[in-house]
């Protein structure tokens, strides 16, 4: 079957490339407005779901890879900040704090309508920042597309005083230890590339 990942994310599709595998994207268009009290690891399965079947129309060949992060810190939600004033808000909240991470994952049959999702938490601690790291740090690296205001697969690692995930991939976007698995359940194994 054809794999799609239903992202348009650049983020997701350099992970999922690491596999070898052939694949295309499409944006599944779903609305992510969280539902009234719907704890934020439910609304990242929720929505990694909902974007697979989102696509299971326009590709009802396909296997679809549906994929959402939500996050928390201190009961707030972290969204993408956008812009440089939102992010440096978002980083002096997150100073000396702990924020957990929840991403999701979720594999569609579309033939057969078969859908499996994991989803995976990440705990950040970050390090107490100062405003001039956070400034420099966001002038260097522009975390403007990501929650919580930081690239962990770049500079943003060095936010932090503490990681603690069962998939390191799950903070980028995409838990591929996760997700290889869901894979192999749909008959595809990443290593043979098939």
């Amino acid at each position: 079957m054809k794999i799609v990942l239903a992202s348009t994310s650049p983020y997701r599709r350099e992970l999922l490339a690491r596999f070898g595998l052939a694949f295309s994207q499409l944006a599944p268009g779903v609305d992510e407005c969280p539902l009234a009290g719907e704890p934020p690891d439910a609304l990242a399965a929720r929505l990694s779901e909902a974007k697979a079947r989102a696509l299971a129309q326009c590709r009802p060949d396909a296997l679809i890879i549906g994929s959402d992060q939500t996050a928390v810190c201190g009961g707030l939600a972290l969204g993408k900040p956008g812009n440089f004033t939102a992010a440096r808000a978002q980083l002096q909240r997150l100073s000396g704090q702990t924020a957990h991470f929840y991403t999701a994952v979720t594999v569609l049959n579309a033939t057969s309508g078969k859908a499996a999702s994991r989803t995976v938490t990440t705990e950040v601690v970050f390090r107490t920042l100062t405003p001039a790291e956070i400034d420099r740090y966001l002038e260097r690296e522009q975390p403007y597309d990501c929650a919580g205001s930081f690239k962990a697969e770049g500079l943003g690692i060095a936010l932090f005083n503490a990681l603690r995930s069962d998939d390191p991939t799950a903070l980028v976007g995409l838990p591929l230890i996760q997700l290889r698995e869901l894979l192999a359940e749909f008959g595809v194994d990443v290593i043979a590339g098939c």
